[in-house]
């Protein structure tokens, strides 16, 4: 089988994590990568043996090498580097959010129906946790009966003081959300994606905390601790909180809040699915294992086992059962279900994000942001 040449755009936090991801898929050869800071991207470059190394988006695209283009680069980019790679004819795999806009994310669904041979993925990395696909089998096959109410949350603690800073704050840059963008997005996918339901009604109470912040002169990487040094106080408009209540499609309700000053939570992302049979739950924090919970028998905790697995989840396992699979796993189970579905001829079902798929979930963040301004329910 020929590989799949690759090229990475944005040697930020995600970036990073795309190469490492990439590096372990067979199928794949990344060879080349490009920031506009040059000397971070050469040091990656050094770090990893990637042999070519571009200052531009353009330079990246013109390299007839390449079949596939990771965008990695802050939200308020992606619209325009995204068009650019599909215009380009190369296959495109972009972080989330698809676009900062749903209007913009029309405009890209058109864009790639003019070129059918392009195919797309968004980064929605957590469905592809072997357990989470074991999840969607059992619902599909009726185990859980139907689904009936969903409530989770996903909390982390790195906006908690009025020292950290990031540009998911700025509505110029990260959009008109910070939380509900950056971590209620795969809350909101990882369910539809489950259940097969589609959230159709919100009502949204979002939350600026910490109403000033002290912006440092120089930026700090994601997730770092903030260092002392000069700053700036700056107003923040985007939320660290939220709390949502929506309806589904098929008659479930639910409802789930998110937050990124939720002291000792570094990524404790977790949901429980009641059905009329059964109940499903799952934190991404123990994610080698699910709970079921039955009335008139005993509750269960179920550990990932490849050996009993469904067909479905099988291929996005790899480990011996007792031997955890993380986030960096279900990370690489992602971008191993695009490149496979490319390599396979692009036959088959699209397990991964479609553009479709993400385009949507923009649309309900959005609709989510309105209904906490008006202080009503909306209706997508």
């Amino acid at each position: 089988m020929k590989k799949i040449n690759v090229g990475v755009i944005g040697m930020g936090y995600i970036g990073e994590s795309h190469i490492e991801a990439l590096r372990r898929i067979g199928i794949c050869n990344l060879v080349a990568i490009a920031d506009t800071n040059y000397e971070l991207a050469l040091s990656k470059a050094e770090l990893y043996g990637i042999e070519k190394v571009y200052k531009t988006v353009d330079e990246i695209l013109n390299d007839d090498s390449i079949d596939v283009i990771h965008n990695c680069t802050p939200n308020f980019l992606h619209k325009e580097i995204n068009e650019k790679i599909i215009r380009s004819g190369k296959h495109l795999l972009s972080e989330k959010p698809l676009t900062t806009t749903y209007a913009e994310a029309q405009e890209l669904i058109k864009l790639k129906n003019e070129h059918p041979g392009v195919e797309a993925c968004v980064n929605f990395n957590y469905r592809m946790n072997p357990v989470v696909q074991e999840m969607r089998s059992r619902i599909k096959n009726g185990e859980l009966g139907d689904v009936r109410i969903i409530t989770g949350q996903y909390q982390q603690d790195w906006l908690m003081f009025d020292t950290d800073y990031s540009w998911r704050l700025e509505p110029e840059v990260a959009g008109n959300s910070c939380c509900v963008a950056d971590i209620g997005s795969h809350w909101m996918d990882i369910i539809q994606h489950i259940t097969g339901h589609k959230i159709t009604s919100v009502m949204g109470d979002l939350v600026t905390v910490i109403p000033v912040r002290k912006k440092p002169v120089n930026q700090n990487e994601t997730f770092r601790d903030s260092v002392e040094g000069d700053y700036i106080e700056t107003e923040v408009k985007n939320e660290e909180y939220a709390a949502v209540m929506f309806k589904t499609d098929k008659g479930a309700t639910g409802v789930f809040h998110v937050s990124e000053l939720a002291p000792g939570h570094g990524c404790y992302f977790g949901f429980e699915i009641n059905g009329s049979k059964e109940s499903y739950g799952w934190n991404q924090e123990q994610n080698d294992r699910m709970w079921v919970g039955r009335r008139g028998g005993d509750n269960s905790v179920i550990i990932r086992n490849p050996n009993t697995i469904s067909p479905e989840a099988k291929p996005y396992t790899n480990l011996a059962m007792g031997h955890p699979e993380g986030w960096n796993d279900a990370f690489k189970g992602n971008i191993y279900a695009f490149y496979k579905y490319i390599a396979d001829g692009c036959k088959g079902e699209r397990v991964f994000s479609t553009l479709e798929d993400a385009a949507y979930i923009v649309r309900l963040t959005e609709a989510i942001v309105e209904s906490s301004k008006t202080k009503q329910w909306v209706n997508i």
